[in-house]
């Protein structure tokens, strides 16, 4: 079996992904809003996303609104086919230890 994808895998991340997943592949989500949805602090939510946008699974967009920046996040296509496989992994993962999975 593979493993699961590393990158993916640490809780924080999963988390975020997990996250972003849930809101349509056309959308994003504002810095400010995940951070709350996900009670984590600042520097660990940025350092988690660095992460993953090195990893391509996040876009990282900077903008402004009025004169206030704004940072909105979003996975990208790469991403999103990453988690769909992280997921598709991870139930057969659980299925062959409950006994109702393939050997």
């Amino acid at each position: 079996m593979d493993e699961l994808d590393p990158l993916i895998h640490a809780q924080a991340r999963l988390r975020i992904m997990s996250t972003l997943a849930a809101i349509d592949a056309d959308s994003s989500m504002s810095f400010p809003r995940l951070q709350e949805m996900l009670d984590m602090t600042a520097g660990n939510l940025s350092t988690h996303l660095r992460k993953l946008e090195d990893g391509a699974y996040v876009l990282v967009t900077k903008t402004h609104r009025g004169r206030t920046p704004v940072t909105y996040l979003e996975l990208t296509t790469v991403g999103r086919r990453a988690f769909e496989d992280y997921m598709t992994g991870l139930r057969a993962m659980l299925g062959s230890a409950s006994g109702t999975g393939t050997s």
